[in-house]
């Protein structure tokens, strides 16, 4: 029996390792194939040739303002559903669909000397918090998603666009739900309820604040310790620095409530290809469910690298 055991503990670390190496390899293939490709390549989600009479520019690429209506049309300044772990306004196109993965490696970068971190390829070879999300567009500005993380711990999403930012609104608005629990939803449940507040600097940048309420949030109530639920507000942007790069940065202080810990703080580097988006983070904390988010990061002295890949089916 006990070597059954040791054979099967190793065969869950040779998976492990197998998936985290695949993934990897994934992003980086990601971004080396991408660097390359011209601006204006076409693919799903790019925008459809310009038809001014004069020519653009090489590298030139055009996306109507935060004014369009059209779904379907990628937005230069919010290209994706996400910043690092916090929600953006853009809407999933009716009975369309997008896919996330989300990974978080769990050795601290400042662990150790810089030859221990190089031997650790840069924490690559630790375990890690993966994520997976699925989003499906139910009716026009409605989208419904799932994101389950290897913890068991699994979150239902709802978000609805109540105004799109246009010349007389310098604000878009969502509404969003979340309801989420471990055990494959099975135990320990909690809720969120929130709004998320965008503006967009022409095709260049996104701002985000996104007030939010978390019932449940800390694990400890149950015992009648502590506050049991937390109000925080995420701030987050995105700055394109290029054809298609971009700067992320986000940050979830609570301030209200359950405040156990450093708010969460995530710093990311960007490549969209297409339908697209491959992301390298490094961030204080692993939560992307919206109660690991508010129970706040591991501490402001530890940071660990982790990466998003998500894919538009539009």
């Amino acid at each position: 029996m006990g070597l059954r055991l040791s054979n099967d503990h190793a065969c869950r670390e040779e998976w492990s390792a197998t998936v985290h190496t695949y993934l990897t390899a994934l992003l980086v293939a990601g971004f080396l194939s991408v660097a390359t490709w011209p601006a204006s390549a076409q693919g799903p989600g790019a925008p459809a040739p310009p038809n001014p009479p004069e020519a653009s520019p090489p590298g030139d690429e055009r996306a109507p303002s935060p004014q369009s209506e059209d779904d379907m049309v990628l937005s230069l300044a919010e290209p994706d559903f996400t910043l690092a772990a916090l929600p953006t306004t853009l809407r999933v196109p009716r009975h369309k669909s997008a896919f996330r993965v989300t990974h978080r490696f769990t050795r601290p970068l400042g662990r150790g000397s810089l030859g221990d971190l190089v031997e650790d390829f840069f924490g690559f070879d630790s375990g890690a918090q993966i994520g997976l999300e699925y989003r499906f567009g139910l009716a026009t500005g409605l989208q419904v998603g799932i994101h389950r993380t290897n913890d068991k711990t699994i979150q239902f999403l709802g978000q609805y666009s109540i105004r799109r930012q246009n010349a007389g609104r310098p604000l878009g608005v969502d509404a969003v739900i979340a309801a989420e629990g471990y055990d494959n939803f099975s135990d320990d449940h909690a809720g969120a309820f929130g709004a998320i507040l965008s503006h967009q600097l022409e095709d260049r940048a996104a701002l985000y604040v996104e007030p939010i309420v978390v019932a449940n949030a800390n694990p400890a109530a149950a015992g009648g310790l502590g506050d049991r639920h937390t109000f925080m507000i995420g701030l987050g942007a995105r700055l394109r620095v290029g054809a298609s790069a971009y700067l992320v940065g986000e940050v979830t202080p609570r301030v209200a409530g359950y405040d156990a810990g450093d708010h969460q703080i995530s710093f990311a580097l960007e490549k969209r290809a297409g339908g697209h988006a491959f992301q390298i983070n490094v961030s204080n904390g692993f939560g992307t469910t919206f109660r690991q988010i508010a129970r706040g990061g591991v501490s402001y002295d530890d940071w660990f690298i982790g990466f998003n890949i998500s894919r538009k089916f539009f």
